[in-house]
């Protein structure tokens, strides 16, 4: 699941949390609504049934009555504006003042400041307090204050409305106040524990839901610290949540990306939006060797809804974060870099190609078509039987040019396809070696250049195909005679070593550059040439990509050492037996180097 995703599910999840909370809460807050509506309803509607009795009764009320009769009738008033406002603390101390008064009109009614009715006054903040604010609960406090010394001040009524006796009217009074406050306390507990019950549900929704994410979830301090860890850490991380207490993350945080972590937890208690970072981060390789390994994690923060001061206060979350493993992503990443490296590669090959091959074949064409109509002219231009022969000769040459460079193109593909006809079978490889050094003796003539042969006559017999293995000779001594200027010498040597056998073709040419030896053996590369079209040596560049080619199909070795201006040398190593090589025809691995200044330079040796 991505990170968007992730924490769009906690994020979700969270205000579905907030929402069902909220509607618990508006829930409970109806409820109370209702319990004071129908509470001061139900007591206005009996003061009103009992009015009209008790005024036959009395006839015209006093002062003092016509008070009870308004506190009796004032909650009826605070529900009316409970209904119309919605302001339950407003209700709450008018209900309060209402409750107050009537307490003080009973006491003065039925003995003054030595009326049981006088511990009623204790009821009114419990009242507020149980069902109400704070705010209510001070203010029916004061209330409560304001009627006891009215009552001391009153005195008991010169008619007394309710004559008990103490004894009779003490129990009477306490029992009803302790009714009422065992009606409120019952309703207290029952209300409290309802709280509870969501509070301990949504905890349990919280930590299922942590544990369902595969992300990591934590909530961090101002400084980074981690306060929370959720059990993700052990797909993360792959240590217990407790370990990455305090400073324990952080110190999983690659060194070089703490700064970025760091300031990212900073950022993100400081804005309002989330805040994204990606860091390195050491995470435990259970049941391994290996101390830990390194992945690329990418954590989301979001800062804590909290008030300003409460996310300051030590010990208090600031931000709380979502981190989930992106080293997939990465690698993704890097394989579509190199994927589009390799495309720009294939494209810049391929216009190579072009150039070269359109070189290539576009010279020979010119000179067998040119020499060819000169030929053909018949009797229109005589030609001297020795310049026709040198006409026929060029063309000859050009058509054999023509024909290796469409060899060269068919074998590099038929390598790298896996479709060339790689049929091993033993031979002579000291005959093999001499008879392709026959076969450039005439070329190095012409060209000025020396060929000299280190063959032994101990060699051992070699089970190759012996068609690639001539093919490879012949590619290095064409690349050393061609390369090798006037006077100049070659050195074809041969050795065993070990399992395998070595030969080595060394020239004293040109030699190639040490910023051009990695690219050595690419297709259609030729050295200090960045233009394919402007060569001062014919070629297609192909025939080390065809040695290594023909190299990688026996499982053999190839090294090459050049400097410039002090020549070249390139040894080849091949198992003697190499019925049992790959067959992918992947091209071997090139080991480059420049060229070392003791004349006798050491063969490769077999790993």
């Amino acid at each position: 699941m991505r990170i968007n995703e992730a924490l769009a599910t906690l994020i979700d999840a969270r205000l579905a949390g907030l929402v069902h909370d909220s509607v618990s809460e508006e829930s409970g807050e109806r409820g109370r609504h209702e319990r004071f509506l129908i509470s001061r309803l139900a007591t206005g509607a009996v003061t009103m049934a009992m009015l009209p009795p008790y005024l036959l009764w009395r006839g015209v009320p006093s002062l003092i009555e016509t008070a009870l009769v308004v506190c009796l009738l004032l909650p009826v008033v605070a529900a009316i504006a409970l209904a119309r406002t919605g302001r339950l603390t407003t209700a709450h101390i008018l209900s309060s003042a209402a409750h107050a008064g009537l307490v003080v009109c009973l006491a003065h009614l039925s003995g003054g400041s030595a009326s049981p009715a006088c511990m009623w006054l204790v009821m009114v903040p419990i009242e507020a307090l149980m069902a109400g604010t704070h705010r209510a609960a001070i203010l029916a406090a004061g209330f409560s204050a304001a009627g006891a010394v009215a009552i001391a001040l009153m005195g008991p009524a010169s008619e007394p409305l309710l004559g008990w006796p103490p004894a009779l009217a003490m129990p009477i009074f306490a029992i009803l106040a302790i009714c009422h406050v065992l009606s409120l306390a019952i309703e207290y507990r029952r209300r409290e524990g309802s709280w509870s019950d969501r509070l301990r549900a949504a905890s349990a929704r919280n930590a299922l839901l942590l544990d369902v994410v595969d992300d990591l979830v934590t909530w961090h301090d101002r400084n980074g610290s981690v306060l929370q860890a959720s059990r993700g850490a052990v797909r993360l991380a792959g240590a217990a949540p407790q370990t990455l207490l305090g400073r324990g993350m952080l110190a999983r945080v690659h060194v070089s990306d703490r700064p970025a972590f760091l300031k990212a937890i900073s950022d993100a208690a400081l804005l309002d939006g989330p805040v994204t970072v990606q860091f390195r981060l050491h995470a435990d390789v259970p049941a391994s060797s290996e101390p830990s390994r390194v992945i690329w994690a990418e954590m989301r923060a979001h800062r804590v809804p909290l008030g300003a001061d409460a996310a300051s206060a030590p010990g208090q979350a600031a931000v709380v974060a979502v981190t989930r493993d992106v080293s997939e992503h990465y690698r993704h990443a890097a394989e579509l870099d190199r994927a589009r490296a390799e495309a720009e590669r294939a494209d810049a090959v391929k216009s190579r190609f072009l150039a070269v091959v359109s070189h290539e074949l576009r010279t020979p064409l010119n000179a067998i078509i040119g020499f060819s109509e000169m030929l053909s002219a018949g009797t229109d231009i005589t030609l001297p039987p020795e310049r026709q022969r040198e006409y026929a000769t060029i063309i000859q040459n050009s058509g054999r040019h023509l024909l290796e460079v469409v060899n060269a193109l068919l074998d590099l593909t038929k390598i790298q396809s896996g479709s060339f006809d790689f049929a091993p079978e033993p031979f002579d490889l000291r005959a093999l070696v001499n008879g392709c050094c026959d076969l450039m003796q005439l070329r190095a003539d012409q060209g000025g250049v020396e060929l000299l042969r280190d063959v032994p006559r101990d060699l051992p017999e070699l089970t190759a195909d012996p068609r690639a293995c001539r093919q490879m000779l012949i590619n290095l001594l064409s690349n050393a005679v061609k390369f090798t200027p006037r006077g100049g010498r070659i050195t074809v040597s041969v050795r065993e070593a070990f399992d395998r056998v070595e030969f080595s073709v060394t020239d004293t040419g040109i030699g190639i550059a040490e910023a051009d030896l990695p690219r050595l053996g690419d297709p259609f590369f030729q050295a200090g040439d960045p233009a394919a079209y402007a060569r001062m040596h014919e070629g297609t560049g192909l025939g080390l990509s065809v040695v290594r080619g023909l190299v990688g199909l026996h499982d053999g070795e190839m090294m090459l050492e050049s400097s410039v201006a002090r020549g070249t040398r390139v040894v080849v190593a091949l198992p003697l037996d190499c019925r049992g090589g790959p067959r992918a025809g992947q091209p071997v691995a090139i080991r480059t180097a420049p060229l070392p200044e003791a004349a006798a330079v050491p063969l490769l040796r077999a790993s």
